[in-house]
């Protein structure tokens, strides 16, 4: 129909104008078009629909026409687009030769198609084998299944109907026995039963008759008295006997499960504080799944369990500090439940988690620490300047530790943090320091390149060594080769290791954590994995206190994600 023509008078259409992507009829394209003027010479064809563009312009430079193929982007481009644009780096071709490609290539596969259709049909054909063989299967299962729950309810029933005809035989008995106790309960009333009979004997003159039936009357008559004085009934009431517990059952019935193999829980990607992080992960065949569900609970407690988790992965909150919990996991398919996965146990930290980052304002050498970016790092590199201080070492001379702090000080509270050393590391130093001795080590640093540590200034480095040792304002722990050395007994030591130096000398944990109880004036330290307790001392808490590492030679500490989620920005 003409797109001018107006209804009810419109016109069936006659031309169409490529330019103006319209369809006239002869009247209205003649009054569009006059002659003479630059409407005139546009290109028109027969009625059609399909108004497409004559030449494609170049959607980034509207004047220009597309003349190039990009190569990279697989798109044509106009030659702006090469001269500066955005495909000023690509490779590309010219328009008849990428139309050339393409339309053989096109060709080759069209052909390649036809050439494959007796395949197509074949595969078609297995297809809807699979089809037919799919329902079938989903049908036997079905069968299959109502015949398992069918004997499942029959075994049931049985069941139900034997322990219901025990009860009512019970019932019944217990009934007439009581019944029966009224009954002679119903004797012992004045005119009725047996004291109605015992008052008709009374009346009886004969001596001799009265004795005869007396003396049996008299042997009925003191066993009622005997039963009225010692009332019990003949029966007992309750029916505890037949209360049944079927927990265990139902447990069963819960936790039958059709959905294949159970997840497994990743113990080396799961961690626990206040929030446990907990990651699992499925079997390499293991068809895809809808969701999973967490279950965990206090080893004195009830059992607790997530929202439908929809990745590998999750977090739960709100997690009692020092105690110890039990994680397990299953997956759902189908509406159908995967077994539980095995329980495995994690114990929490101590105290609150202690969140913070390694600071970079502190003053540590840059020469020989490197602070990575997101602060949660750091590692000792053994550089120039190292090499120049090691060349002064003569006896009695040492090189210092480099030192690096958390960000955040402590003032008060129990706080708790865990990191990881790296095995390879030479000798890294661990654990808490005062706002005073922080400043004492980054102001007068033992190094060997001050003349006061020459090996002949007369310093007695011997004995200063034994008081940084038992300075009180901070605890630092030994750790490097893959070894974790307990400080020598003294009288701040809470639990003292044996002299022999063998016996303080430990495999270092994967993990370490640090415990600072700033009430308390106490600080713990734990293999992080377990929750063992490997070490506590007393420390002087006067200032605020910073979580501290000295690193010499090479080596790594890396913090814990759950210490710096709180203060990394992503």
């Amino acid at each position: 129909m003409c797109n001018i023509c107006k209804p009810p008078n419109q016109q069936e259409a006659t031309k169409s104008c490529m330019d103006c992507k319209a369809s006239y009829c002869n009247e209205c394209f003649k009054l569009h078009h006059p002659w003479g003027t630059p409407k005139a010479q546009h290109e028109y064809v027969g009625p059609t629909t399909n108004f497409r563009p004559k030449v494609l312009m170049c959607p980034e430079h509207e004047m220009e026409k597309v003349n190039m193929y990009c190569e990279v982007c697989k798109r044509p481009v106009c030659h702006l687009c090469k001269l500066g644009g955005s495909h000023a780096n690509h490779k590309v071709t010219s328009m008849s030769s990428a139309y050339k490609i393409l339309k053989e290539k096109l060709a080759k596969s069209i052909h390649y198609l036809i050439s494959k259709e007796d395949q197509v049909r074949t595969q078609i054909t297995e297809l809807e084998l699979l089809i037919s063989q799919t329902e079938e299967n989903g049908q036997l299962a079905e069968r299959q299944a109502n015949e398992h729950f069918e004997r499942l309810f029959e075994t049931l029933q049985e069941r139900r109907s034997e322990m219901l005809r025990s009860i009512e035989q019970s019932r019944n008995r217990r009934m007439e026995q009581l019944r029966s106790q009224v009954e002679e309960y119903q004797g012992m009333l004045e005119n009725s039963g047996l004291v109605g009979y015992a008052q008709e004997v009374l009346k009886e003159t004969d001596q001799s008759c009265f004795v005869q039936t007396a003396k049996q009357l008299h042997v009925r008559i003191q066993k009622a008295t005997d039963s009225l004085r010692t009332f019990h009934p003949a029966a007992d009431t309750c029916f505890d006997e037949f209360v049944l517990d079927t927990s265990r059952e139902e447990t069963l019935l819960k936790e039958m499960c059709f959905g294949g193999d159970p997840p497994l829980i990743d113990l080396s990607q799961s961690k626990v504080y206040n929030e446990a992080s907990i990651c699992w992960r499925l079997a390499d065949d293991h068809l895809p799944t809808d969701h999973h569900v967490l279950e965990y609970r206090r080893l004195v407690g009830p059992s607790q369990a997530t929202d439908r988790v929809y990745g590998s992965n999750t977090i739960v909150n709100d997690l009692e500090p020092d105690s110890l919990y039990s994680f397990r996991v299953r997956s759902c398919r189908n509406s159908m439940f995967s077994p539980y996965s095995p329980e495995v146990a994690f114990h929490t930290p101590p105290a609150p988690v202690f969140g913070f980052l390694l600071s970079d304002k502190c003053g540590f050498s840059t020469e020989r620490l490197v602070l990575n970016k997101r602060r949660d790092a750091v590692e000792s590199v053994a550089g120039a300047a190292f090499l120049l201080a090691a060349e002064r070492v003569q006896t009695g001379s040492y090189i210092s530790l480099d030192y690096i702090i958390g960000d955040t000080g402590i003032s008060q509270g129990r706080h708790y943090w865990a990191f990881k050393v790296e095995p390879h590391s030479y000798m890294v130093k661990v654990g808490v320091a005062s706002d005073t001795k922080i400043l004492e080590w980054f102001h007068n640093p033992r190094d060997t390149s001050s003349p006061r540590y020459d090996h002949d200034s007369g310093h007695d480095s011997g004995s200063e060594d034994a008081c940084y040792e038992v300075s009180q304002p901070f605890i630092l722990l030994t750790l490097g080769m893959g070894k974790l050395f307990i400080p020598k007994a003294s009288s701040s030591t809470a639990n003292p290791p044996a002299s022999d130096p063998g016996n303080r000398v430990l495999p270092m944990p994967q993990r370490l954590g640090i415990c600072l109880d700033y009430d308390s004036s106490r600080v713990f330290f734990y293999d992080a994995d377990t929750m063992r307790c490997i070490y506590e001392r007393q420390v002087d808490c006067s200032g605020t206190m910073f979580p501290a590492f000295g690193l010499m030679g090479s080596g790594k500490v890396q913090l814990e994600d759950f210490i710096t989620a709180k203060r990394l920005t992503f």
